[in-house]
């Protein structure tokens, strides 16, 4: 990958509370990356520019519906599910295989999983409770699983280099973030979790009013290619990309061996239950002591 481009994907933060001062500093033309359901609220709240690319036709279906969803103010660029990874040198038998299993008390304060106010991952754990379980479940189980929480990190992809590095036993993240320490010599064992998980869509959005349109749709275009998606795992990113002729990374968790809920994007990408989710947690979980 050119050096250049490494680094913007690289520098890519997850989207987490969307304001345009913050999200959109007054420059740039293109947001790339990220979990999906930001990008829904970016587009539902006019944030974002509506465009069709030629290029949907060739997309997986996953792709085309969160841009159908959007009024085609972003599209799918690739996928991956939401698991947690564990330091086998840590951690002895019997493997954690479900989310309940990291409920046991031999986890306490060696759990790290990102704060759901900086970190599209946690935004989506928190949506893979609430959608199965219901509300009031969900926030039980995060309760209790705040116990064995020693760090809610800045960073999605933190837990696990956290595991990686034996800091902790276990870090909540995509699947694919935990094969990638993995390829790189970590003892690190990935999971999908029994009970069902839920998956992003890494979108990509035109910036309203960007100074550039023709080239950000130019970019745009490229980035749905396969000859783009394919560089991601020059990068050590293993997501399932959304280009159909695109070669899926051969480290790449498969979705369809993934138990997966039947995530509602619309109603769990949209501000008003994001934003009231999120005051939940803020209220009775972020003011627990750790």
């Amino acid at each position: 990958m050119h050096a250049a481009r490494k680094r913007i994907f690289e520098a890519m933060p997850e989207m987490a509370g969307l304001r345009r001062e913050t999200l959109f500093p007054g420059r740039g033309d293109v947001r790339w990356g990220g979990t999906g359901d930001p990008h829904l609220q970016a587009a539902q709240e006019g944030l974002t520019a509506e465009y069709q690319s030629p290029m949907l036709a060739d997309l997986q279906d996953w792709a085309v519906r969160q841009a159908e969803t959007s009024g085609y103010r972003t599209v799918g660029i690739y996928a991956g599910a939401l698991g947690f990874g564990y330091n086998t040198d840590l951690v002895e038998d019997p493997a954690p295989a479900c989310w309940a299993d990291l409920l046991d008390p031999r986890f306490a304060d060696d759990i790290q999983v990102a704060n759901p106010n900086s970190s599209g991952t946690s935004c989506t754990m928190r949506a893979t409770m609430v959608q199965p379980m219901g509300e009031d479940e969900a926030i039980a189980y995060l309760t209790e699983l705040h116990g064995n929480i020693s760090a809610y990190t800045q960073s999605g992809s933190a837990p696990i280099r956290a595991a990686a590095t034996g800091e902790t036993a276990v870090g909540i993240v995509f699947q694919q973030d935990a094969v990638a320490q993995t390829v790189q010599g970590a003892p690190i064992a990935t999971v999908a979790p029994c009970e069902g998980t839920d998956y992003e869509v890494g979108s990509m959005s035109i910036i309203e009013g960007g100074p550039n349109p023709d080239n950000a749709r130019a970019w745009y275009d490229w980035a749905l290619t396969p000859a783009a998606q394919e560089l991601g795992a020059t990068a050590s990113s293993y997501q399932v990309p959304s280009n159909l002729s695109a070669a899926t990374p051969p480290e790449a968790p498969r979705l369809e061996d993934v138990l997966l809920i039947d995530d509602d994007f619309a109603t769990y990408g949209s501000g008003e239950v994001r934003t009231r989710l999120l005051a939940r947690w803020d209220a009775e979980i972020g003011t627990l002591p750790q």
